[in-house]
């Protein structure tokens, strides 16, 4: 019985674990399920993913590939459209050249129509005029010997006069081909024939002393004489280290020869005291108004210029104290006359116009230290003062562009104030500034690459350069020459024109042993 029990417990007990056996089986299984459901959805997720990536890879290089063709369709457009756009202009190119070709052929024929109706016209007038010869003849054939001839001249005389006028017309044309040339010859004659000396541009005066011991009588005790000097004169004396020498400085010309004349005066006297240096002071300006005197008369004389009023011929005597651009003034006015005259005598005009325009031409320089306004206008002023003429005070007003001239004289005087000025050597430079323009012309050059050395000529109207052959080429030099005389002409103020002469020159030496 227990048997028994035993083996139905185990029985049910199998059972039981079996059961519960069975059920474990089936979660296992439907866990293992799940997991691989789930790990399915996951692999579906991720392959749907991928494909919706591979998709919009796709579509994006298909959208590329649609652009990428659109831009070449468009390019290829363009280029058609230009090549249709250039054979539209070629087209009406030629059509513009055919409406020219047309509209000239339309004008020839014109012409040639308008040319057969004269033609026509000509041919009737001839016929009329043939016609009327015949009847004049006929007439004439009634005339008496007399009245013949007067008709005969009548027509000749007309014949005549248009003969003269054709020559007027073809002389005026070959005067004026002629003019240039002969307006040359004339300067140039007149030149050659007139010259002046020209002193340079000063601003001292220097005064020799016998000793230097005479350096200390001119100034004095505690300065009292050189004050006074300087006082006086309006000028001031310099007494350094130089040998038995006084340099006296202004700027006024009249003042330093007063200076210069009353210190001479000084030194021949031996007494040297303010009364002494006032009374020599008096003596050198009556000396010196004197010579003005004296200069002004000569000026006259040498220009033949006669019937000048004394002030005005005062006024020229002061033009020898004056410089201008380092031009003597005086000697610049007579050689203006003289030039004026000369070429007004070549021309046949007035001659005793033109030297008396040339000589007070800058009068008013005289003045122009003293009174406001610029020299034409004080020396108009003068003129008209002292009443001079009309014609000649154009003239003087003229000679700087500031008015018309209204005489071939005042024309004549222009010419000869700007040859006299402009011609070589007639004004001149200080000679400091005119060193540093051509140092500065030579470091100019100097500072460009290849050059080896640089020589500033003829006064500074040239520079020379030597080129480093093995540097710079021959085509190389004309671009360089152009910009030196670029950088000449941005940094540098200098008159007329400077040249710039570039040479390269490449020796070869060898030795036959």
């Amino acid at each position: 019985m227990e048997i028994a029990m035993y083996i139905i417990v185990f029985l049910v007990s199998a059972v039981i674990f079996s059961f519960i056996g069975y059920i474990v089986r089936k979660k296992s299984a439907e866990s293992k399920i799940q997991s691989a459901e789930k790990e399915a959805q996951r692999i579906l997720d991720n392959a749907q993913k991928e494909a919706e990536n591979a998709k919009k890879e796709e579509i994006v290089k298909a959208k590329e590939q649609i652009i990428n063709s659109r831009n070449e369709l468009e390019e290829e457009i363009r280029e058609r459209r230009s090549d249709i756009q250039l054979q539209e202009k070629r087209l009406l190119q030629k059509e513009e050249n055919l409406e020219k070709k047309l509209y000239s052929a339309e004008q020839r024929e014109k012409q040639l129509n308008r040319r057969e109706d004269e033609i026509e016209k000509e041919k009737d007038e001839v016929q009329k005029l043939k016609d009327s010869q015949l009847d004049e003849l006929e007439r004439i054939a009634r005339l008496s010997v007399d009245e013949a001839k007067q008709q005969l001249l009548a027509k000749v005389d007309e014949k005549l006069t248009t003969e003269k006028v054709e020559r007027i017309k073809k002389m005026e044309e070959d005067i004026k081909e002629k003019s240039d040339e002969t307006a040359k010859n004339v300067i140039t004659y007149a030149i050659q024939k007139c010259a002046a000396d020209h002193t340079s541009e000063s601003t001292v005066s220097i005064v020799a002393l016998p000793n230097d011991d005479m350096k200390g009588r001119i100034i004095g005790r505690e300065g009292r004489n050189i004050k006074a000097l300087e006082t006086l004169t309006g000028v001031d004396f310099v007494i350094d280290d130089t040998p038995e020498a006084v340099v006296i400085s202004g700027f006024d010309p009249l003042r330093r020869e007063v200076a210069k004349i009353a210190l001479q005066k000084l030194i021949d006297d031996g007494r040297i005291h303010p009364a002494k240096i006032e009374e020599m002071v008096e003596k050198a300006k009556e000396e010196v108004t004197k010579t003005i005197k004296e200069e002004g008369e000569r000026a006259a004389m040498e220009t033949g210029v006669l019937n000048l009023h004394p002030d005005i011929i005062k006024l020229l005597g002061k033009l020898k104290y004056r410089t201008s651009y380092g031009q003597n003034v005086l000697n610049h006015s007579i050689e203006v006359s003289n030039l004026a005259r000369i070429m007004a005598d070549e021309l046949g005009l007035d001659t005793k116009l033109a030297r008396r325009a040339g000589l007070l031409h800058d009068i008013g320089k005289a003045l122009d230290h003293d009174m406001e306004g610029t020299h034409v206008e004080i020396g108009v002023e003068i003129l008209k003062k002292y009443k001079e003429d009309p014609k000649v005070i154009n003239a003087v007003q003229a000679h700087h562009g500031d008015v018309e001239p209204q005489t071939p004289e005042a024309y004549l005087v222009q010419a000869a104030d700007a040859i006299s000025a402009s011609r070589p050597g007639a004004r001149r430079e200080t000679l400091d500034a005119y060193i540093k323009r051509l140092e500065q012309l030579e470091s100019i050059a100097d500072s460009f690459d290849g050059v080896e050395k640089s020589y500033a000529i003829q006064a500074g109207r040239e520079i020379r350069i030597i080129v480093k052959p093995e540097r710079i080429s021959d085509d190389e030099m004309t671009i360089m020459a152009r910009k030196i005389a670029e950088k000449v002409e941005n940094e540098m103020e200098y008159p007329g024109q400077i040249k710039i002469n570039m040479i390269r020159e490449k020796r070869v030496i060898d030795y036959a042993k």
